[in-house]
């Protein structure tokens, strides 16, 4: 019996060679809550086969060999195409289709910046929680630029050695990883030919929803906003008007409350 299938269904005093005792698999102690099956599609034939068994019978194996009935609602998640594995072989297909009920498609990292800044805040706080790790506007700047072909696995390993091997005060460029910091390096190289032909407006809308996706993170706070993008408070004014993010002040608070101006 391997590892995974295992910690998913659990197993019997004697199974195999090294089980002392039995014990409740993962499905079993999820009874009434959610299960999170990651790269789904990595799993071995043989545990596809028994969770396959589960989702059709909605029961697991318990002491004594009996069969329990588990309520579990399960989320999967896989890089791969399940379709054409399936189509290819590769996959089984009736699990396939137990499992595509609603199907969520995430997009890379690269394609949705404006996640960024509400992400490494994110995993500052579960790194240095408490600790008031300031990001610099040139460290905000690489890793709005950097591509991210690990997505939100890489950024969160990148902020965990950032906090690691920072100071504990501020995360600048050189307390980022070689590859981001070098892609910065050699973006900064081009001609002013190269400069010219590449599209600002669309660097500019980018900036403009990030800006507007942690205004909505930090519920309108300001002073949280700028901490989260790493610039002061002057810069976001300037950001602001330049983007036409206009503010209007809450008669309850007295406080500006932000919109987004038409465009």
């Amino acid at each position: 019996m391997h590892a995974d299938e295992s910690e998913l269904f659990g197993y019997e005093k004697g199974a195999f060679t090294g089980a002392t005792k039995s014990k409740a698999g993962l499905f079993q102690s999820a009874d009434g809550g959610t299960i999170f099956l990651d790269e789904i599609g990595e799993l071995r034939r043989r545990c596809r086969r028994n969770y396959y068994a589960y989702c059709r019978k909605r029961k697991c194996a318990g002491s004594s060999n009996e069969k329990i009935s588990v309520d579990v609602r399960v989320i999967a998640a896989t890089n791969r195409d399940l379709e054409a594995s399936y189509r290819a072989g590769t996959f089984r297909k009736d699990l396939y289709f137990r499992l595509n009920v609603v199907t969520v498609h995430l997009p890379p990292l690269r394609e949705r910046r404006s996640d960024v800044p509400v992400l490494v805040h994110h995993f500052l706080d579960r790194y240095a929680k408490g600790s008031q790790i300031q990001v610099t506007s040139a460290a905000m700047k690489s890793l709005l630029h950097y591509d991210w072909p690990g997505n939100v696995r890489e950024l969160e390993n990148c902020i965990a050695r950032a906090v690691t091997l920072g100071d504990g005060k501020i995360i600048d460029v050189a307390d980022l990883p070689p590859a981001i910091r070098s892609e910065q390096a050699d973006s900064g190289m081009v001609t002013p030919q190269d400069a010219a032909a590449q599209s600002t407006t669309a660097l500019a809308e980018m900036e403009r929803m990030t800006i507007l996706r942690v205004f909505e993170q930090a519920n309108g706070d300001k002073a949280l906003a700028g901490r989260m993008l790493g610039i002061s408070r002057a810069t976001l004014y300037r950001k602001l008007k330049r983007y036409n993010i206009a503010l209007k002040v809450d008669s309850t608070s007295g406080e500006p409350d932000t919109q987004v101006a038409p465009q």
